[in-house]
């Protein structure tokens, strides 16, 4: 089967075209940067920028199944990129007959209040899910691993707090994954003709808070935190205390950190694991795992 990434240098992107090249698939690497970015020999790599349509021309040819892995929270305007760039894949995968798009989003509880980083993908999966193939959405909460952002955010703040005053959304639950497991379920679904069509939660196998996971990642490197939770502090005020904590580039921990006060745990009805399923990762190993990449 041939598959394009598009997205493929980013935190997921590398690991799921490795998964993908083990599966027997043949890949198609597209980003900003493809061929600058080592691929093995056997990835076609194409170079492009969706907010550059000239770019585009050829992007999905002979392309059987696509994974859509474009977030823009870097940018002030992210919302509005992420519709555009999303409008634009969607006319080209349609135009070039491409069967399957496999979407990740964001797990966001009841679909109240959202932040707008969660607002933005659900207003990507319905931007998708009108084209000429069959959309698949998965939908995650925190990837656990090295180079992930929301990670990232976790490790830096065990660093360099012994002791946190840190939000009440501290305590919010949510069902971290492993990086390992997101790809097994994105390549997963290959493999099973009923996801086509479908919404679907992965998770990892235990629900956390944010402030047990803090203790846990804190654990691991031998660190002991004291976390005093302080009901004042809203999301977004909180998001502006991240400037003093977090090397993560701040235009990227803003909308994250935001996104903390929805509950993100798998809908029983919608978890992947009852049609894909997959020896889960335990998330104490996942963080081991993250950590010592780092």
């Amino acid at each position: 089967m041939r598959v394009l990434v598009v997205g493929a240098t980013g935190f997921v992107g590398g690991r799921l075209i490795e998964s993908l090249r083990s599966a027997g698939h043949d890949v198609v690497a597209f980003s900003r940067s493809a061929s600058r970015s080592g691929f093995p020999a056997d990835v076609e790599t194409f170079e492009g920028d969706l907010g550059d349509p000239a770019s585009l021309e050829g992007l999905c040819e002979d392309v059987d199944v696509a994974y859509y892995l474009i977030h823009s929270l870097t940018a002030e305007n992210f919302a509005e990129l992420d519709r555009t760039y999303a409008r634009r894949f969607r006319e080209l995968a349609s135009a070039a007959g491409v069967d399957r798009v496999i979407y990740l989003s964001g797990i966001s509880g009841d679909e109240r209040n959202l932040s707008p980083h969660l607002a933005s993908r659900r207003e990507v999966e319905s931007v998708l899910e009108v084209g000429r193939f069959d959309l698949t959405v998965l939908r995650a909460a925190i990837i656990i691993g090295a180079g992930s952002a929301s990670f990232r955010i976790v490790d830096d703040l065990t660093d360099r707090l012994p002791v946190m005053a840190v939000p009440k959304w501290v305590r919010t639950p949510c069902q971290p994954i492993g990086i390992d497991d997101a790809v097994a379920y994105l390549v997963g679904v290959l493999d099973v003709e009923e996801t086509r069509g479908r919404i679907y939660d992965i998770g990892g196998p235990t629900v956390w808070s944010y402030e047990s996971l803090l203790q846990l990642t804190a654990e691991e490197k031998g660190k002991r935190i004291l976390i005093v939770p302080v009901p004042v502090m809203s999301p977004r005020l909180s998001s502006h205390w991240l400037r003093l904590t977090t090397d993560v580039q701040y235009a990227i921990a803003q909308p994250l950190v935001e996104s903390m006060r929805n509950p993100v745990t798998v809908d029983p009805e919608r978890d992947l694991q009852s049609v894909v399923p997959i020896e889960r990762t335990p998330i104490e190993i996942a963080v081991r795992r993250a950590l010592a990449e780092g």
